[in-house]
Order: structure tokens, then C-alpha cells, then sequence
């Protein structure tokens, strides 16, 4: 068996794995990329920040593309959750960093958005071969150097890499190769049902777009518009109440969606999808975790297969093509010579780590501030005012990434940006200024690397001059291909 030899080669051609491919082959690097389905397939994760439409996306080149796929736009969301009886909507344009032409995103069917994604991947030079999948990885002492696979035809191959990229979402089979061990929310680990209708009601204009995210007794909704006609539809519940999805899932989720008044009319003249690649009702456990190392030499994970968050926040797909980015600028870095692979990849797994960390607040304020006190979902959500080991771990993630997080480590910390969040969330219900939420901590530091990064595409040399996100860290070059060293003026 010859053995192919490429300076990259990535597992997984899902978002994370085209854009870290894409943006290291624009840097003349030899790329392969291996994904085990064949394009397009369906995918679930319909939607997206702006971060990624307007900063990523750009810098890959597919904006057009994305602008004429007929995608339905999103301008923010829209919830049902809090203390209010009636739905309220935020609205990207708020901030200052997403105003005018970028303050909005896209719902997409990940089918289309995916395939988008691999074709400009191949039109940039990455060698992508689909049917392919990965089994193990290739070692020489402590270092990872290449991947064996079995190929469309089912011939077993091996190809050798100066750097190898786990890409392979939720169920990769790669990621403990890296070492260290997968570590689970205790408070976040749900079960979602969801399934496809035709004919829902829509939000009225101009937030027509947006997703609709609904808490109920049991747990909560999402209802995402994928075009005029069809909508994404799933309920999320605790595990420990698995039970209410077992069996009979098309009558579990009609009980459901029962439960909720919201979601029944907006779907009292929908027919489910039952055809197709839509017809199926699907279950997917959505267990927060963090993997306790997201790289060892050599070998590096993205998106989901180092972390993954509760998705009410719909930062699922902003994760991974953010990592994907970092992981890029890394690996660039290091193969120009410019710097040494412990610097360049401490400083991918630092930021992401708080990216990460930052949408893990931003979750536990949410949940925080449903004041449904009888249902045990959220009783079980309360998570400041219980002692548990998941504050512990908490903690620890926060804490470990950089002194600047240092403030977060007690839990009267994270009650007290719960409750301003809250606050603020209240004001912005009671009508149009939606000012005060945005200025809350959670939120702005949920904004504050995704606007970073969506400003670097825009302006690319002419963006504002960066500064280190952690003590003695990195900046981005100015085209965002690599890291620097800071050099204080």
C-alpha cells in the first residue's frame, strides 16, 4: 500500500472541515480532505450568526454564493421565554459591529449550505474525496502523523500529513486521540425530537426569517423557517424525561407540540413532512461537553468533535467555522515558519476554549431566567442556586483559559450576569430599544470575538488595529491567514 503525503489532511467535510481546509490551501498548502457521506446529505443545524455569513464566509469567498441560494434571512430572534407571557424579538442591527448591510444571517437547509462549503474547498485547490472513511490515525512516538482510511471503492489506504484535522462532528471516532478525557454538563444534557413541516405560520415581516424559540412546561421549541413554505420544528426535553419521546415518536411529538399553544398555532395548518429527506422524526442528544485537550502535535479538533453547547443560541455552526478559522491561522503560521506549533496551537485552543466558555454563560443566563418554578425542567436549569459539580466544571473551563475569565470563577458572579441579563431582556420586551440587553455582559462578550472576526473579513488591512485577547498572546495578520506576535507601538 502506497502511502499519499499531503501537509494537511482533514477527517470530516461538514463546515468546520471545509473552512479550516479551504483557508489552509489558500496559503498554497497541499490539502486533503476525507468525509465518509457523499454530497449533498442531510445535516441538521439550520441556523446562523452573522459572524459566519459576513465574517467567515467572506474570507472563504462564498458570500455571493450564499446571497443567491434563496436562503430565508434572519434578522435576529424572536423567543417566547422569561418572565413575559408574549414572544419578544432582539435584532442583530442593534450593534454597532453588525449595522447596515451585515445585520442579518441566514436560516439554510445544511444539505445545500454544506455542499456550498465543499464545492468552494475543491474550486481553492483541496483535494476532497467523499465516501471515504476514517478509522484510525497514524502515530510515531508522541506524534500524530497521518490517518488510514477506506476509500469509495473499500480499499483500505493511509496518507501521511504534517497536520491532521478532526472534523467529524459530534460522533467522531478520532477525537481521543488527542488524549485527555471528554468531560459532560451534568445540567445541560437534553434530548431533542424534531421532524419537518409544510404550510407553519410565519413571524410577521420584516422578522419573517426569524428563528422562533418557545419555553414550555416540559422544555422548550424551536421552529426555524428553512423557505417560505418549510419549517424546521424540534422539541427539546430532559433526559431524564426520555420517556416522553420513546415509542411512538410521530404521537410524542404531537403531544408536545400540544403542550405548547405557541407552536400549535403556528402549526394548526402544517402537514408534517413524511417523505424525502425530511420525512424522517429524528432524536439527537444534545449533551453540552469539552474535551480536556483540543490538540496534540500534530493533530488538532474543530467544531464538535472538541466541544459542543445547547443549541438555543443556534452557535452550532459559528463554533465550528470559528475553531476552523483559529485552527487555520495555526497551522498556516507553523507551516510558514513563523512560529512554533505549541505557541501557534495554545493560542487556537485558548480562544476557543473562551468562545466556547462565553456561550456556556450566555447559556446559563438563559436558562436562568425562566421563571417557571413548577415544571422541573426548569426547576433543574436554576443552576446558581444549586451547589452541584456542574458549577465546579464550570469554573474550571472558564478559569483555565486565560487570567482575564479569572472574575467568573464563584457562582454569585454568574447569578449576578444572570440577573442583569434578565433585566436588561425585560426592558427589551417592553418595547422597540433594544439597547439594554445588548449592553449586558453576557451578551457583549458573546459579540465581542464574533464581531472581531466579522470586521477582519470586511475591512481585511484597513480594520482596526488588534490587541492580544489573552496577556503575552497573539494578534491576526492583516488578512486573516495567520497569527502574529504583538508588537506594542
Amino acid at each position: 500500500m502506497s502511502v499519499e503525503d499531503f501537509d494537511v489532511v482533514v477527517a470530516g467535510g461538514g463546515p468546520g472541515g471545509s473552512t479550516v481546509a479551504t483557508l489552509v490551501a489558500m496559503q498554497g498548502h497541499r490539502v486533503l480532505l476525507l468525509e465518509k457521506e457523499v454530497f449533498p446529505r442531510y445535516q441538521i443545524g439550520e441556523s446562523l450568526l452573522p459572524a459566519t455569513v459576513h465574517g467567515v464566509c467572506r474570507i472563504l469567498g462564498v458570500s455571493d454564493e450564499l446571497a443567491n441560494a434563496g436562503f430565508p434571512v434572519k434578522r435576529g430572534g424572536t423567543f417566547r421565554w422569561g418572565a413575559r407571557p408574549e414572544p419578544w424579538t432582539f435584532h442583530f442591527g442593534i450593534s454597532s459591529k453588525m449595522t447596515g448591510s451585515t445585520s442579518f444571517a441566514y436560516q439554510v437547509e445544511r444539505a445545500k449550505f454544506d455542499e456550498i462549503l465543499l464545492k468552494n474547498a475543491k474550486s481553492k485547490g483541496v483535494e476532497v474525496r467523499e465516501g471515504c472513511a476514517v478509522a484510525d490515525v497514524v502515530e510515531d512516538g508522541e506524534r500524530v502523523t497521518g490517518l488510514r482510511y477506506t476509500d469509495a471503492g473499500g480499499n483500505a489506504r493511509e496518507v501521511s500529513a504534517r497536520f491532521v484535522i478532526d472534523a467529524s462532528g459530534n460522533k467522531s471516532r478520532l477525537y481521543s486521540k488527542v488524549g485527555g478525557t471528554r468531560n459532560y454538563s451534568e445540567f445541560f444534557r437534553s434530548l431533542a425530537l424534531f421532524g419537518y413541516f409544510e404550510g407553519g405560520k410565519r413571524l410577521p415581516e420584516p422578522v419573517s426569517g426569524n428563528i422562533l424559540s418557545v419555553a414550555f412546561d416540559s422544555g422548550w421549541f424551536w421552529y426555524i423557517p428553512l423557505s417560505d413554505t418549510l419549517t424546521s420544528v424540534g422539541a427539546v426535553v430532559r433526559r431524564e424525561d426520555a420517556d416522553k419521546i420513546q415509542g411512538d415518536q410521530e404521537k410524542a411529538l404531537m403531544s408536545l407540540i400540544a403542550e405548547c399553544p405557541l407552536i400549535s398555532e403556528y402549526l394548526a395548518n402544517a402537514t408534517r413532512v413524511t417523505t424525502g429527506k425530511y420525512g424522517e422524526l429524528r432524536v439527537r442528544k444534545d449533551y453540552s461537553y469539552q474535551q480536556t485537550t483540543f490538540w496534540r502535535p500534530g493533530m488538532v479538533l474543530v467544531g464538535d468533535a472538541a466541544c459542543f453547547v445547547d443549541p438555543v443560541f443556534s452557535s452550532g455552526v459559528h463554533l465550528a467555522t470559528y475553531s476552523a478559522l483559529l485552527a487555520a491561522r495555526s497551522i498556516n503560521s507553523v507551516l510558514a515558519g513563523d512560529l512554533d506549533e505549541k505557541t501557534a496551537l495554545t493560542e487556537f485552543e485558548a480562544r476557543y476554549r473562551r468562545e466556547y466558555g462565553v456561550f456556556y454563560e450566555f447559556l446559563v443566563s438563559f436558562y436562568q431566567m425562566n421563571v417557571n418554578e413548577e415544571s422541573y425542567f426548569w426547576q433543574a436549569k436554576k443552576v446558581t442556586n444549586n451547589q452541584h459539580t456542574e458549577i465546579e466544571s464550570f469554573v474550571e473551563l472558564i478559569g483555565g483559559v486565560s487570567s482575564g475569565e479569572t472574575a467568573l470563577t464563584a457562582a454569585d458572579r454568574i447569578a449576578e450576569r444572570s440577573a442583569e441579563f434578565a433585566a436588561a431582556v425585560e426592558k427589551t420586551a417592553g418595547g422597540d430599544d433594544m439597547v439594554p440587553m445588548f449592553k449586558s455582559q453576557v451578551v457583549r462578550q458573546a459579540m465581542q470575538e464574533a464581531g472581531q472576526v466579522q470586521m477582519k473579513a470586511i475591512l481585511g488591512e484597513d480594520a482596526e488595529p488588534e490587541v492580544p485577547l489573552f496577556p503575552g498572546g497573539l494578534v491576526t495578520s492583516p488578512d486573516g491567514m495567520k497569527w502574529l506576535p504583538y508588537h506594542p507601538s
